[in-house]
């Protein structure tokens, strides 16, 4: 192929690759999509996050907290603190301190937690106690009237305003109620049938009850008037919500990371009990009757005789074969006196007198160590040799 050829056949191939992107240019039409990839990490670790967002576009200053140590920082004087967080380990100590700085200016929400127990007098919430409100089930109560049946929204909360010709409407949950023995609330907020949002005067401070907070959190703000309440239950103050984080545990961490480590892991653990658990082998079976040797019938003979008779039996056989055989090799020897017999026997042992005479004493009836009992069966085993 010449170089005409392949200039002729490269200019083709161009005009090719031209026409064929005019083609797709006017045929493509550009659109939009948008990719929903859920809730962002924040979002997931703070369910109220879109309300600090919310109470922050209106120029609130918003912080939030996961325990009452940051309490004593907070000046109450101007200030809104949301008590969103489990409460059931809320100690009288605890109940004090907030109570303490309500009464000295703060503003105060907080979420009733339990029902109240008629037959104890109490419920299981000592700051809802503490300001004598009680909570029940709605269900327990009776019926609206028959007029009330003209409610549009009768599962809504409705917030009646002066100066205002309707009301403000929030999702709390009907199931609970709020009751005022004392009379103590001066406003409060009401569905048909029940009534989930109490305030009252405390001190210089004031103190707001609600049956629940779900509400407020980023699923539900939106809806309804919940995040204007909000923001009127802490109007024109700096704010602290209070709530608990959920983080995943330790080995939750350690399995999303490292599932094959913790696999190994487990493994070796599990050889190692293994191993742990036969390291010693099976049971040793007996062996045979018939293949027993004589010093293993001596040495079982003796420790026979040491469990049941002692050290004192052992040691005495031993000093009576040692004087067996001295009769044996020295005729008249039983007719000898003690120091004499000595003699004989430090002639025929070459051994000290000293030696043979604590050898031959006798035996003690108390026990001996273990040392001093092998060191007096080797005195004698070494007078019986010699003999």
């Amino acid at each position: 192929m010449n170089r005409r050829t392949l200039w002729i056949v490269g200019a083709l191939l161009i005009a090719l690759l031209g026409a064929l992107s005019v083609f797709l240019y006017l045929k493509a039409t550009p659109y939009e999509e948008v990719i929903d990839h859920g809730p962002s990490p924040a979002a997931q670790a703070n369910p109220y996050l879109a309300a600090e967002m919310f109470l922050r576009e209106r120029s609130l200053k918003v912080d939030h907290a996961e325990s009452l140590s940051v309490l004593p920082d907070i000046d109450p004087r101007q200030h809104t603190l949301l008590l969103f967080n489990d409460r059931s380990r809320m100690t009288p100590r605890q109940v004090d301190q907030v109570l303490n700085w309500a009464r000295a200016g703060g503003r105060l929400v907080f979420v009733a937690e339990s029902i109240w127990d008629e037959k104890t007098g109490q419920s299981n919430d000592l700051l809802l106690d503490r300001v004598q409100l009680h909570q029940s089930m709605s269900k327990d109560l009776k019926d609206p009237p028959a007029d009330a049946g003209d409610d549009p929204y009768p599962k809504l909360t409705k917030l009646y305003l002066e100066d205002e010709d309707a009301p403000a409407y929030a999702g709390f949950d009907p199931a609970f109620h709020l009751d005022d023995p004392k009379n103590l609330a001066q406003a409060w907020a009401n569905s048909a049938k029940a009534t989930h949002m109490m305030q009252l005067a405390y001190g210089l401070g004031s103190i707001t009850v609600v049956t629940d907070a779900e509400l407020w959190k980023s699923a539900a703000i939106a809806e309804h008037d919940n995040a204007w309440l909000l923001w009127y239950l802490s109007a024109d103050t700096d704010v602290t919500l209070l709530f608990n984080t959920e983080h995943d545990g330790l080995l939750t961490l350690l399995w999303r990371n490292f599932p094959q480590a913790i696999v190994a892991l487990l493994a070796l653990i599990g050889l190692w009990l293994w191993h742990v658990g036969v390291r010693h082998g099976p049971v040793q079976v007996p062996a045979p009757s018939g293949r027993r040797q004589l010093m293993e019938h001596l040495r079982a003979s003796a420790d026979f005789i040491l469990r049941h008779n002692g050290q004192h039996t052992l040691l005495q056989a031993l000093q009576q074969d040692v004087l067996r055989r001295a009769r044996h090799r020295h005729p008249g020897f039983d007719q000898l006196n003690v120091a004499e017999q000595w003699l004989v026997l430090s002639r025929l042992t070459r051994q000290p007198t000293r030696a043979i005479s604590q050898a031959l004493s006798t035996a003690p009836k108390k026990r001996l160590s273990s040392a001093e009992f092998c060191r007096q069966v080797a005195h004698l085993q070494t007078l019986r040799n010699a003999l």
